[in-house]
């Protein structure tokens, strides 16, 4: 009878700490003057001017630079309209973009094989199926293409289900070098000063030289690191599935700071930390499954704002000093709702209804910010300053865009395709910039 009794308290415990959960969800916090960096204050000045290099364009990782802030600039002349050039029909899903170096695109979809494709004719340079599972974009630095696996390709020598992070040759798909994951990876990674970056599903964030692939340091967070981490001025960001933001040094992993957030989740500790930080403005900006997107001042780790959507938030953010808003983060919500934030109070400038789910990143490119439905398979285009439509396409689910100066390329569920200016030569008119959604 004793333990019937005992049973029914914690039972009635649990009930209370649900109920309490529901009816004390965490509300919006703003503090808009904590170490906000105008972006007006820190323009450098204009250097002398220097002889012309022609270097190979690159989009080198997941969120173009390095603070994976997901906003190309100067690239008004992609505005829409556009038309249609190449398509790459695949196969298996493309969660996440490929990613450029001069003429190639490389991508690895979440079957594990890794794709090269001259970006000019959508021809498929080179393939290698190098896993099983995957669902990270590569990056590219120093010849050499490097991707996260969820699990390895048992044909390959390796024990099915056991991840790995890979390099492979850049001109022919060959394996340089490889090291295993045991728990595997989804954390898509950084190339910076000849050392790679990333994080794995136990919670350890790695620093491997990226021309053998040695260690060089580990850093244990509290929970699974599946977003990849940001740099910003020798420090990397990144966040957990404990519902922890961290700060630590890029050369030698020392913890800079870490610090939790205040979830909807009574005794269980916050919401979890799938979006890769998007860092500028003296700030670090990710979105949280407790549907709040979250502003930490890069230096010291305090909140800065949270703000809430009424799902939860899956998408990394996207960052840009929007002209005539100013500093803006731009972030897609499972609540159906696209949103634009003021960068420095968390305050929603302008909603955008999308009509579903929307679980990947934006892009921002030109006067256009792109995000695609995972409810209805489309991507939209919007206008940055006001949130109305300028674009449309029957084709998307996750990450949407990429673009090099010439072009941007799109990607749908399994399929990759050229997008071109409507005043080029060649390609196949898009006759409705806002087509009929997709059932």
């Amino acid at each position: 009878m004793r333990w019937l009794v005992a049973a029914v308290v914690v039972v009635l415990i649990i009930g209370a700490a649900i109920a309490f959960a529901f009816l004390h969800k965490p509300g919006n916090v703003s503090h808009p003057n904590l170490e906000f960096t105008s972006p007006t204050a820190t323009q450098p000045p204009k250097p002398p001017p220097k002889a012309v290099v022609v270097a190979p364009f690159l989009w080198p990782r997941y969120g173009y630079d390095a603070g994976r802030t997901r906003f190309f600039p100067n690239s008004n002349n992609l505005d829409p309209p556009l038309r249609r050039g190449w398509s790459y029909h695949g196969g298996p899903l493309l969660e996440f973009p490929p990613v450029i170096h001069g003429n190639s695109l490389f991508m690895l979809n979440d079957s594990g094989i890794a794709l090269a494709l001259d970006k000019r004719t959508g021809k498929v340079l080179w393939q290698r199926q190098v896993g099983t599972l995957a669902a990270a974009s590569p990056a590219v630095g120093s010849g050499l293409v490097f991707l996260a696996l969820l699990s390895m390709n048992p044909n390959a020598g390796q024990n099915p289900g056991n991840g790995r992070f890979v390099a492979l040759s850049q001109q022919t798909g060959a394996i340089v070098w490889s090291r295993s994951v045991g728990p595997g990876t989804e954390s898509s990674p950084l190339v910076w000063n000849q050392t790679v970056y990333f994080g794995d599903q136990s919670g350890t964030v790695h620093a491997l030289r990226v021309r053998d692939g040695h260690e060089l340091w580990t850093y244990h967070a509290s929970g699974a690191v599946k977003g990849g981490p940001s740099l910003s001025a020798g420090i990397l960001y990144f966040g957990d599935y404990a519902g922890r933001a961290y700060a630590v040094r890029a050369d030698t992993g020392h913890e800079v700071w870490a610090v939790g957030t205040n979830g909807a989740r009574f005794g269980f500790g916050s919401g979890e930390f799938y979006s890769t930080p998007a860092i500028a403005f003296g700030r670090v900006y990710l979105g949280n499954t407790d549907g709040r997107v979250y502003s930490f001042a890069a230096h010291s780790g305090q909140l800065a704002w949270a703000t809430g959507t009424r799902a939860y938030v899956y998408a990394s953010p996207a960052l840009e000093d929007t002209p005539g808003l100013g500093p803006t983060v731009y972030i897609g919500s499972y609540d159906g709702n696209f949103y634009a934030f003021d960068a420095r109070t968390g305050a929603v400038r302008w909603t955008h209804p999308a009509g579903g789910k929307i679980s990947g990143s934006p892009t921002i490119i030109g006067n256009v910010v792109y995000y695609a439905d995972l409810g209805s398979k489309t991507t939209a285009g919007l206008d940055v300053r006001t949130g109305h439509q300028v674009f449309g396409f029957p084709e998307g689910s996750f990450n949407p865009v990429i673009a090099d100066s010439t072009a941007i390329y799109l990607t749908g569920y399994a399929d990759l395709f050229q997008l071109l200016p409507q005043n080029g030569a060649g390609g196949h008119t898009l006759h409705s910039q806002v087509p009929t959604k997709r059932k």
